[in-house]
């Protein structure tokens, strides 16, 4: 009677692991459904909307501040340098690599290249004073004046480049749509806090001056991002971002002289689209 049933247990054991061998071959974990430990990197371009600013501009013999200040951006549009080594950084770009903690929280370091520039030929509130006033085809009054190139072009166009740490969470919510794979096709949503410093190089034509258009850092920044993840066969996605921030900018170097500084804070608004890759090492 022992050999019958020390039978039964042998063959309930076998069944057993064969059945959960069976399993796991036929339902192996998804790459896709942990993230701790992966690395990911990203490229791609942005556009953006700027808030008003007060700008200061101050050296040896002038210190005057233009207000309420409306700049844009210098968009490139679909162009190949968005993929061309040698001209990458003449679109509005952004670059990120990070590195997720845990499955749901990651580190990042990133450049936002963005660019900033100041809308001529506009009549503007000012105060203070400038040498040679009224011979920039400025047209100043007691308190108002008008951008004319040759009294002042501001750029940062090469760029407002917002050099920054972002730690972020990602979620995915595919079982929203009820993908069936996402080994296949995953949506993951996303969103962050950033910090980082203003690397900027600035076009300024001030007064005549020479200009000075070198990197510099001239203040820092904060910001916050929301976005969609879509990813494809595990290792590829498609990123779009809503990134919000202020900037604080209190050293901008407007000209070949040290004493010519200018100073301004603005809120900014980035739409991003971007492209990238998730794997482990």
């Amino acid at each position: 009677m022992k050999h019958p049933f020390l039978m039964v247990v042998l063959t309930f054991c076998v069944f057993s692991q064969y059945t959960f061998s069976q399993e796991t071959v036929e339902n192996p974990e998804k790459y896709t459904s942990k993230n701790k430990g992966k690395f990911y990197i990203f490229w791609g371009g942005n556009r953006e909307s700027y808030s008003r600013s007060d700008i200061r501009f101050k050296g040896a013999d002038y210190d005057f501040t233009i207000y309420d200040v409306a700049a844009h951006d210098k968009p490139k549009g679909w162009h190949c340098d968005y993929v061309n080594p040698l001209r990458m950084t003449i679109p509005q770009t952004n670059l990120r690599v990070g590195y997720f903690i845990t499955d749901h929280y990651n580190i990042s370091i990133g450049v936002d290249h963005m660019k900033y520039v100041m809308y001529n030929d506009r009549t503007v509130n000012y105060s203070g004073y400038y040498p040679n006033a009224g011979t920039y085809n400025e047209n100043p009054t007691a308190d108002e004046l008008t951008l004319d190139e040759d009294f002042l072009t501001f750029e940062h166009t090469d760029g407002l480049n917002y050099v920054n740490t972002e730690f972020s969470r990602v979620d995915d919510i595919s079982g929203i749509f009820r993908l069936p794979n996402t080994d296949k096709f995953q949506i993951n949503i996303t969103e962050g806090l950033g910090a980082g410093l203003l690397y900027p190089k600035t076009n300024t034509k001030l007064l005549g001056k020479e200009r000075y258009d070198e990197f510099h850092i001239a203040g820092y920044g904060v910001s916050a991002k929301a976005g969609l993840n879509f990813t494809f066969f595990k290792y590829f996605f498609i990123q779009t971002e809503l990134k919000g921030g202020y900037i604080e900018m209190n050293d901008i170097r407007t000209t070949s002289d040290s004493a010519d500084k200018a100073e301004q804070h603005f809120w900014f608004l980035q739409r991003m689209i971007s492209v990238g890759g998730i794997f482990r090492i």
